[in-house]
């Protein structure tokens, strides 16, 4: 793929931010710790340094050489990016007097600098720094400016050298996306190509080419990413793939049969196993989050290994992981900064001695969809809400029981009904139900009662890499509340979670 850009992850809370806003010019693009690269120049057409959390005037700074780079491929720093530019090429980079934080406007622009073509001065960016580039680094030039940042963008003309103090991956910056496709498509060169449609064409093709004609395994869920990965499989092999659906008894309600009764007629192979009841008994009185994931992935390890060792002459397993997996599971400061671990990348068990292929592993969910809907897949199984492979085990806060699975499976179906009768599903990007771990006092008739507390949890997003919460419509939500109260025995209280992500996740364990 010689249309790629590489972008190099300092630790920015953005860096994934600054990949969407590339992806969304239909250009390539992969995020790689800045220690963790690739310095072949012809693997790149342009690089883009993150920000970073760090200063470059610390002793802790993170190094990274570009000497195979500069000059030779165009180069955009931003934030910490444009420091370390600055700061390791002869400039000087201060702790400002003079921090800036939140909006800005430029009011100085080079009119001449192909980076802001189209961008006019008094454009609102978005600044989040304490350092600032003082004196420009050497053979650059002061291409914009704020009124407390002078060094607010640079350019090193004879090394193809650009450093802005603003992100232009946020929202918040008006003309961003104008700059970044100025970088990228007038001063890089890079075609505009990278669609859903080539995507697939080219992932088809790559599996037969590495697969032939041996024997896949692949465990589906029901939801967008194993669907997706099911039917490009598929096309590449046609019968060789099987597919196992798990029903670990933390679905949705109904959603086990719901869901065997959607793959009929797309021509899987599919093989529905109900292990409800054991993956309960192995989750009996565990109530750290983390530890029910991992006794939750080796449950359906167990019970996937022994449905595969049915189908004989399997070589490959295929797994539905898509990028924000990787991502949240990597971190320029080792696997010990993940924020969870996730199922999808995980291990595999030695015995099953299977390649692994993951056709979606550089997609964000947005993506996924999109080639969902260019390979034709039914669209009411491409808007199904995310939802998490641990399933409802992480949205019963404490230990897990069936009694507690009924009530959250309960409240959940009414909760989605109701979005969807009031055509808010589509809406939105994630939805669910919550059991806390806490009971309250209420009152139902003349009689006390002392009962459970459930949240609701609606957010919009775009890959869930960033999330806000949804601003439901008062009447909406008194009615869903009245409904539960109403009609789920066990639960006398519901509140509405609002909170975004950052600071907080979208699940909530």
């Amino acid at each position: 793929m010689s249309e790629k850009v590489l972008i190099i992850d300092f630790g920015s809370q953005y860096t994934q931010l600054i990949a969407r806003r590339v992806r969304e010019l239909n250009i390539y693009c992969e995020i790689h710790p800045f220690n963790k690269i690739d310095l072949d120049i012809n693997s790149y057409k342009a690089i883009i340094l993150s920000g970073s959390p760090f200063s470059v005037r610390s002793k802790d700074a993170l190094h990274i050489d570009l000497t195979n780079f500069k000059g030779k491929i165009p180069i955009l720093g931003v934030c910490y990016g444009a420091q370390y530019l600055a700061h390791f090429n002869g400039g000087k980079v201060v702790s400002s007097n003079k921090r800036e934080y939140g909006r800005a406007k430029l009011n100085f622009i080079d009119c001449n600098s192909e980076l802001f073509h189209g961008i006019d001065a008094e454009t609102q960016v978005w600044m989040s720094h304490s350092d600032t580039v003082e004196h420009l680094p050497n053979g650059a030039k002061l291409i914009a400016s704020t009124s407390d940042v002078e060094n607010a963008a640079f350019e090193i003309e004879r090394e193809l050298v650009f450093g802005i103090q603003f992100h232009p991956e946020v929202y918040h910056t008006t003309k961003g996306k104008d700059l970044l496709r100025n970088f990228l498509i007038k001063i890089s060169k890079i075609k505009a190509n990278w669609t859903a449609e080539s995507f697939s064409a080219k992932t088809i093709s790559y599996i037969k080419e590495t697969v032939k004609n041996e024997k896949i395994i692949l465990g589906l869920s029901g939801g967008v990413d194993s669907s997706v990965a099911a039917v490009l499989l598929h096309k590449a092999v046609g019968s060789n793939l099987h597919c196992i659906f798990v029903n670990n008894g933390l679905l949705r309600k109904n959603e086990y049969d719901e869901v065997l009764k959607q793959y009929e007629g797309m021509g899987l192979n599919v093989i529905g196993v109900d292990s409800s009841d054991y993956f309960l008994n192995c989750l009996s009185g565990i109530s750290d989050p983390e530890l029910k994931r991992k006794v939750i992935g080796k449950a359906f390890i167990k019970v996937f290994d022994e449905q595969a060792l049915k189908v004989k002459g399997v070589k490959w397993l295929a797994q539905g992981t898509i990028y924000p997996d990787v991502i949240e599971s990597i971190s320029v400061k080792g696997p010990s900064a993940t924020i969870k671990s996730h199922h999808n990348v995980g291990g595999l068990p030695k015995k099953m001695n299977l390649s692994v292929i993951e056709p979606l592993k550089m997609l964000f969910k947005d993506e996924v969809r999109k080639v969902g809907y260019a390979l034709g897949i039914n669209k009411d199984i491409l808007s199904r809400h995310p939802f998490p492979g641990p399933g409802l085990a992480i949205r019963i806060l404490g230990k897990v029981s069936k009694e507690k699975v009924e009530i959250l499976q309960n409240v959940d179906k009414i909760f989605i009904d109701c979005l969807k009768k009031n055509n808010l599903y589509n809406k939105i990007w994630q939805a669910g139900a919550i059991l806390l771990p806490v009971k309250s006092v209420g009152v139902m008739g003349d009689e006390r009662t002392y009962e459970n507390c459930v949240a609701l949890r609606a957010v919009e997003s775009t890959d869930g890499m960033t999330a806000d919460w949804v601003n439901l419509p008062y009447e909406f939500l008194q009615d869903v509340s009245n409904q539960i109260i109403n009609n789920i025995k066990g639960v006398n209280r519901v509140v509405y979670d609002v909170s975004s992500k950052p600071p907080a996740t979208i699940e909530w364990e």
